[in-house]
C-alpha cells in the first residue's frame, strides 16, 4: 500500500479545504460518522473538530479500516471506536454506542446508525437531521423512518455521475491489478449490476482489455447494457463463461454459490460493492482452500474446479488498493462537507423523510478551488 500522509492528503485536497472553512460554528453539534477509514477522510474529520463539532466515528466496513488513520483522527480530537478487520459483534457494539453517546446529527455511509435503530425497534435519540452517502444506506431506509430528515447524496450528478461512474471501476482494476500481476487481456469479465458503479466497471474492464458481460435484474438498465453494447443476460447464464466475475449492486448475494459451483476453474471474484455480502461467502468458504497470495485466496469447489477470492470479498478498491485519487475524491468529500453544513443548518427544519441534497447547496463544491 502506498504510504500516503496527512500533509499531502490535505495539499491534495483544495475544494475539502475551502469546504470545511466555509462551515458554520458548530460548537454544540455531536455528529456521530459511520464512513471508510481512510487517509482521505482525514481532511474533513479534521476541519469539523476545527469548526467545534464533537465528533463520533465507527466504520461502515471493518476490512476498509486503516489503523493509523484511527490514531490519526482520535488525535484531531475524534471519539474512534473502530479498528482493523474489527469482528462482528465489536461493530454492531460501537454503532451502538455511538447512539448512546447522544448524537444530534448522524452522517452514514450505509446507514448502519438509523438501520440499528430500525431493526431493533429502539427509542428514536434526539437527532435532528442525517445524510446518508451510498445507495445501499438508502435502499435500507425502507418503510418506517426516523422522525428526522435525511439527505441522501448519493444520487447527486457529482456523486453518482463521477465517483461512481468513474472512479470506482478505474481503481478497482488498479487493485486487481496490483495485487494479482494479472491484466484483463484474454479474459471474460463479467459485471455484476449495471448502476453507476456497474456502468464503470463494465467500461473501464474493457478500456483495460477485457471482454466484458453485463447481468442486470432490472429492465430498464439491461436494456442500457444493450444500447452500450454489451452482451446481456442473468448471472446464472453468463457466469459460467466467465474468467472473472465483479459485482457492484449494493444487493444481497447476487452472486450466489449455486452459481459459483457453476464456475470454470481459476474464475476469479471481486466485489466492487459497499457491503461484503454481495457474494455468497459462507458456503465458499466452508470449502478446502489455501492462500494463493496475501490478497488472493483460492477455493476448491465439488467439481473440483478452483476459484479465486480477492481481499475476502470485501470492497476490492478499498481493501485491495487506497480506493479514489486525492485529486477525485476531493470533489466527493467536498459535497459531504457541505451536506454536513446543510444538515447543522437549514436542513433541520425539513420534513420527516428521505430527501435528496438541494442543488444550491452541492453545487457550492463544483467551482474550481483556486
Amino acid at each position: 500500500m502506498t504510504e500516503i500522509t496527512p500533509a499531502w492528503a490535505r495539499a491534495q485536497m483544495p475544494r475539502v479545504v475551502r469546504a470545511v472553512s466555509h462551515l458554520p460554528d458548530m460548537s454544540g453539534v455531536r455528529l456521530a460518522m459511520s464512513m471508510h477509514l481512510d487517509m482521505k477522510m482525514l481532511p474533513l474529520v479534521e476541519g469539523l473538530a476545527g469548526r467545534g463539532a464533537a465528533l463520533f466515528i465507527t466504520t461502515c466496513n471493518p476490512a476498509t479500516v486503516r489503523n493509523e488513520v484511527v490514531d490519526a483522527m482520535r488525535a484531531a480530537g475524534a471519539r474512534v471506536d473502530a479498528f482493523k478487520d474489527m469482528p462482528e459483534d465489536d461493530w454492531q457494539r460501537a454503532i451502538e454506542n455511538g447512539l448512546d453517546w447522544a448524537p444530534t446529527h448522524l452522517c452514514e455511509m450505509g446507514s448502519d446508525y438509523t438501520h440499528f435503530l430500525l431493526s431493533r425497534g429502539l427509542e428514536w435519540p434526539d437527532v435532528k437531521a442525517g445524510l446518508e452517502a451510498t445507495g445501499s444506506g438508502i435502499s435500507r431506509l425502507q418503510g418506517e423512518l426516523p422522525p428526522w430528515p435525511i439527505f441522501n447524496w448519493d444520487d447527486l450528478p457529482v456523486k453518482e455521475g463521477l465517483h461512481n461512474r468513474h472512479m470506482v471501476g478505474l481503481t478497482t482494476w488498479n487493485a486487481f491489478f496490483t495485487r494479482t500481476l494479472l491484466s484483463l487481456h484474454e479474459k471474460n469479465v463479467l459485471v455484476v449490476g449495471y448502476g453507476s458503479v456497474g456502468q464503470g466497471l463494465a467500461a473501464s474492464a474493457r478500456a483495460f482489455g477485457g471482454t466484458v458481460m453485463v447481468a442486470e435484474i432490472d429492465p430498464a438498465r439491461l436494456l442500457q447494457a444493450r444500447y452500450d453494447g454489451w452482451r446481456t443476460g442473468s448471472v446464472a447464464e453468463l457466469a459460467p463463461e466467465a474468467d472473472v466475475i465483479v459485482t457492484g449492486t449494493g444487493g444481497h448475494h447476487v452472486l450466489p454459490f449455486e452459481v459459483i459451483e457453476q464456475l470454470r476453474d481459476g474464475c476469479f471474484l471481486l466485489n466492487s460493492g459497499h457491503r461484503i455480502d454481495e457474494i455468497e461467502l459462507s458456503p465458499l468458504l466452508a470449502r478446502p482452500s489455501e492462500q494463493a497470495l496475501p490478497a488472493v485466496t483460492t477455493h476448491w469447489l465439488s467439481s473440483g474446479n478452483r476459484v479465486h477470492l480477492f481481499v475476502g470479498g470485501a470492497m476490492a478498491n478499498l481493501t485491495g488498493g487506497e480506493g479514489d485519487s486525492l485529486n477525485a475524491f476531493d470533489m466527493t468529500l467536498a459535497v459531504m462537507a457541505e451536506g454536513i453544513g446543510h444538515i447543522v443548518g437549514e436542513g433541520e427544519a425539513a420534513r420527516q423523510g428521505v430527501h435528496l441534497l438541494p442543488r444550491a447547496v452541492w453545487e457550492r463544491a463544483c467551482p474550481d478551488p483556486a
